[in-house]
Formats: C-alpha cells, sequence, structure tokens
C-alpha cells in the first residue's frame, strides 16, 4: 500500500504544498513585522516621567518614551552581572527615548523596572522634534523674541505654535530661494564659466563673446545679489525667535525656533489629534529630505531616485532583450554556437550582482565615461562628468543584469506563438519583417511583459552594484530639476536600498534609525508591489487582448 501511495505521486503533490505553505507563512510574517514596525514608528506615543531610583541610591526624574520591554531569565541575568533577589524569576528592563542628546549625550536609556518608584504622564510634557540633536522632551517655561520674554506660563503655549508656524513658512521661504533661485544662477554661472574655458580650448575666444558672457555674469550677479539681500532679511527674521525649556534635571535650556520642526504634546492628544499627527508624520516622511544623518525626516529624494532608475532600467534593457530573443528564436541558424549562447544568457543569470557592479564601474564609468569626458567634455577637466557614477552608468548596469531574464521570457513567447499564424501572414503576402512587427511581437507582448516585471522585481532591491555605479548617502540635488537640459543622467542618486543599509548598518545612533529601517523597507516593497502591479495590468490587458488569435 505504502508503495501504491508513493507511485501514485501524492505524498510529493503534498510535500510541495508543505513547502510552498511554509515559505508563504515566512513571507507573511515577515511582511507583516514590517508593516507593524514601520507603520507603528509615526504613531505619537505618550511620553512618561519614571522617579527612578539610581545604583547609588540617588532618585532622580527621567523624561522620555517607552520604546522596549527586555525580559531576561534570572539565570541569564545574573552571568551578565546583576544582583538577583531569590523571589526574582526575571529581570525586566525598559527602553527609554530620553532625547536630549545635546544634553546628556545619548538619546535613549535602558532603566531596571524593579528601580522605578513612581511613573506617571503629566499633561505639561512635550516633545519639541528639531533639525539638529534629535528629540527635545521636557516642559516649556517662556517664548522669546530678540531676547525677550513675550509669553510664559499658560500664555506660552498657543503662543510658541504660532511662532513656529510663522518660522515654518519663513524657513520654506529661504529653502526655495536657495534651492531654486541662487541655485539656478549657481548652476547657471558654473554653465558660463565651462563655455568661456570651452572657447578657448577652440580658440575662439573674442572680445565679442567675453562682452557676451561678461554681460551675462553681470545680470546674474545682480540677481545673486538681490536673492541675497532677501535671504539675510529672512535669516534675520527667522533667527529671532527661541523657546525656552525645562529639562528633566530641572535646568533651562533655549532652543531658537529655526532648529524646531514640530512641537507637541502626546499626553493631551486624544484620538482624532493622534490620526491627524500621524498622517502628517508620513506626509512628511513620503516628501521631506532626510537630515540627522538620515535618522530622521523624510526619504522622498530616494524614493524618486529608486523609481527614476528602475524607469530608465526598464527603458534601456527591453529593446535590447526583445531583440536580441528575435534575433535568437526567428532570425538564428539553430545549431551548436546557437545552444551556447542560450547557455550563456542563462548562466548570465546567475552571476552575483556584485560582479555587474565592478564591470560597470570599471567598462562605463571609467573607460566609455571617460572617454566621453574628452571627447564632449574638455572644458570640464580635471573633474568628470560621465567619468564618473551617476544615474546613467547605474541604469545601464542594472539593465545588463537583468538582460537575461527579459532574452529567457521574451523568447519562450516567441516560441508558444503557433507556427500557423507566421505561415498564414506570409501567405497573405506579409513579408517576414511585417509579420515579426504587427502579428508576432503584439503576441508576444505578454511574455515580455512578464520579463519586465521580474526585471524591475530584481533591479528595485539590488544594492551592491549600485554602491559602485552611483548611489550615494545623500545626494545634494535630484537628477531631475528645472535647469537645463532638466535630467541630468551624470548626477548621483539616493535609493531606498542604499538608504536601509546605509541607516540600519552605517547610523551613528542605531536605535534612533531602527524604526526608520521598517517603515523604508515597508516603502521599497510598496514601490516593487507597485511597478509591479503596474506592469501586470498591461500584460493581462494585452494577454486579453491578443486571446482570440492566440486560440
Amino acid at each position: 500500500m505504502i508503495r501504491l501511495w508513493f507511485k501514485s505521486g501524492t505524498p510529493w503533490v503534498w510535500l510541495n504544498a508543505a513547502a510552498v505553505s511554509t515559505c508563504l507563512i515566512m513571507v507573511i510574517g515577515v511582511l507583516g513585522l514590517i508593516i507593524v514596525r514601520g507603520v507603528g514608528h509615526f504613531w505619537p506615543t505618550n511620553v512618561v516621567q519614571f522617579s527612578y531610583q539610581e545604583p547609588d541610591g540617588e532618585i532622580r526624574t527621567i523624561i522620555g518614551e517607552h520604546v522596549d520591554t527586555s525580559i531576561t531569565p534570572a539565570a541569564m541575568a545574573k552571568s551578565t552581572g546583576y544582583i538577583m533577589a531569590d523571589d526574582e524569576d526575571t529581570l525586566v528592563q525598559y527602553l527609554i527615548k530620553t532625547g536630549n542628546r545635546d544634553i546628556t549625550g545619548t538619546d535613549f536609556r535602558w532603566i531596571l523596572e524593579r528601580n522605578v518608584r513612581q511613573q506617571q504622564s503629566p499633561a505639561e510634557l512635550m516633545v519639541v522634534e528639531r533639525r539638529e540633536w534629535g528629540n527635545f522632551y521636557g516642559r516649556l517655561v517662556a517664548i522669546k523674541e530678540n531676547g525677550k520674554i513675550i509669553a510664559e506660563g499658560a500664555e506660552a503655549w498657543p503662543a510658541v505654535q504660532t511662532k513656529i508656524d510663522e518660522a515654518l513658512a519663513v524657513f520654506k521661504k529661504i529653502a526655495h530661494l536657495e534651492k531654486k533661485e541662487v541655485g539656478a544662477i549657481n548652476y547657471s554661472l558654473e554653465q558660463l564659466r565651462l563655455e568661456q574655458k570651452k572657447l578657448q580650448l577652440e580658440g575662439l575666444w573674442d572680445i565679442a563673446a567675453e562682452q557676451r558672457l561678461a554681460a551675462e555674469k553681470t545680470e546674474l550677479e545682480v540677481d545673486y545679489k538681490k536673492y541675497q539681500a532677501q535671504l539675510s532679511e529672512l535669516y534675520q527674521q527667522i533667527r529671532r525667535d527661541s523657546l525656552v525649556a525645562k529639562t528633566e534635571s530641572g535646568s533651562e535650556i533655549e532652543i531658537p525656533l529655526n532648529k524646531v520642526v514640530k512641537i507637541f504634546q502626546p499626553n493631551t492628544m486624544n484620538v482624532f489629534d493622534k490620526i491627524v499627527h500621524y498622517g502628517a508624520k508620513v506626509v512628511e516622511f513620503l516628501t521631506d529630505e532626510p537630515r540627522e544623518a538620515n535618522t530622521e525626516g523624510g526619504i522622498f529624494p530616494a524614493i524618486f531616485g529608486t523609481v527614476m532608475m528602475v524607469l530608465m532600467m526598464s527603458v534601456i534593457v527591453t529593446p535590447f532583450g526583445v531583440i536580441a530573443a528575435v534575433y535568437l528564436r526567428e532570425y538564428a541558424k539553430q545549431g551548436f554556437i546557437t545552444r551556447l549562447i542560450r547557455i550563456s544568457v542563462n548562466n548570465l543569470a546567475g552571476v552575483p550582482s556584485i560582479v555587474y557592479g565592478v564591470f560597470g564601474l570599471g567598462f562605463f564609468v571609467y573607460i566609455l565615461g571617460g572617454n566621453i569626458d574628452q571627447l564632449f567634455f574638455p572644458e570640464a577637466a580635471p573633474a568628470p562628468v560621465y567619468g564618473t557614477p551617476g544615474l546613467l552608468w547605474a541604469s545601464i548596469t542594472l539593465a545588463l543584469l537583468t538582460l537575461p531574464v527579459v532574452i529567457v521570457s521574451t523568447e519562450e513567447g516567441l516560441a508558444r506563438i503557433p507556427r500557423s499564424i507566421r505561415e498564414g501572414s506570409l501567405a497573405l503576402g506579409a513579408t517576414k519583417l511585417e509579420t515579426l512587427w504587427l502579428t508576432v511581437l503584439p503576441m508576444a507582448s505578454p511574455a515580455m511583459m512578464t520579463g519586465l516585471i521580474l526585471a524591475v522585481a530584481r533591479a528595485a532591491g539590488e544594492v551592491a552594484p549600485l554602491m559602485l555605479v552611483g548611489v550615494v548617502k545623500l545626494a545634494p540635488t535630484l537628477p531631475l530639476d528645472g535647469n537645463y537640459p532638466f535630467l541630468h543622467l551624470d548626477r548621483k542618486f539616493m535609493h531606498l536600498g542604499f538608504h536601509i543599509y546605509d541607516v540600519g548598518f552605517q547610523s551613528p545612533n542605531v536605535e534612533a534609525a531602527r524604526p526608520l529601517v521598517y517603515a523604508t523597507s515597508l516603502l521599497l516593497v510598496l514601490v516593487i508591489v507597485g511597478l509591479n502591479l503596474s506592469a501586470i495590468l498591461i500584460r493581462n490587458h494585452l494577454r486579453e487582448k491578443y486571446r482570440a488569435l492566440e486560440g
């Protein structure tokens, strides 16, 4: 009976089902962990005030957010040096985000539950999100304008909200002037410098050219001085206000409002207030630039860089993959050489991605990019233009990485098209090229989209090759802006995968960066799913369109 049961194949069906189920459960578990940790990062947590007994017996106040709880068995705690009572089975510790790194030198602290004498959540405790030094936890004392107190006590809280809104509005104006207006002027001045050097190298530098460039430079300098005057006035305006806050130790510090991003009192917020705060934090995460060594702020440049790189990679890899597959299936003589090429293509799919990165750095960046600089951008020397890692070389490297997937998928799609379709088209008078372009390729388009889906899924998550050919920790400008030629393929860019690596393993503040790792990982998964769903919808539409012909 057992032998017949094995011969029937039923055990292998159940084994495959168990393997698939296990993989599915593991994937769901990982996604669940990322979702819980990533989504919960933006929810405002109450600020707790602990009355804590230090090892020397001193009672002191600790203010912060209760981030995590660690439970350690007594035997393990004793082995690490803790003194345990006979009736204690476990050692319970709280991880408290105390903030105030500029005062205490650290953001987090572990405290023992048994040493906590009292804990409460006073309504007046506030959280100040700063552009530098992380969060501040304490109590609001007063508001100052030009060094003079204008509100204190109960009147300080509504006054500080008004002042912060004004400061944020001024900060946005400053950011716009510096990045858009002044940035455009600096870019134009650099282009004039390069044009002058180019004319000098070509022997075309004369009085007329000198006068023309001098006039343009003078006009730009006039605009520059105008914007500098505006910036000077805005900086004076934003630096005049500050708040006075009291720390957990009772000392008072002054925080300039131009360093404040947000201030709120989580202990007084109801559910609706927390939902509004949560939504604002999510929008900030998606639209703002990073700060504090990528551990605070948003990740919009990384989102933009990831999507832009994947779209460029798709535009590059699709035609080359389709052309290679068409040649191998429709035109190449089926023999030893063709079989060898197919084996080589399949083997390329298994080459480690870092090898592609090294190849891209050596060939595309140093050889191809270096020669492009010598031929077309000699005026920029010794600074490289395309002879340095950038968006273009990263996209081409990933296109080369994913090319075997597109070739194999497209060739399989071409092989599934009945021979009668080709013969019928030829019998009606169409040429082989017309048959291929108007009949065969449209019917094989769902297979092409399948290859593109697989290529996008792999390329969006790759990090190792990008570290060599274009990705950086922090990019000062986006590859796409309002300066001609608008899309700057030579610029370096940020990537969600590298951002996760950098924040998770290179951050100087691991505890503060950990929630951001989960949030960024969740966003990367959503970006990949979104790109894949778009390709899947297009593929399904094409499949339905040509289903009748396939039948």
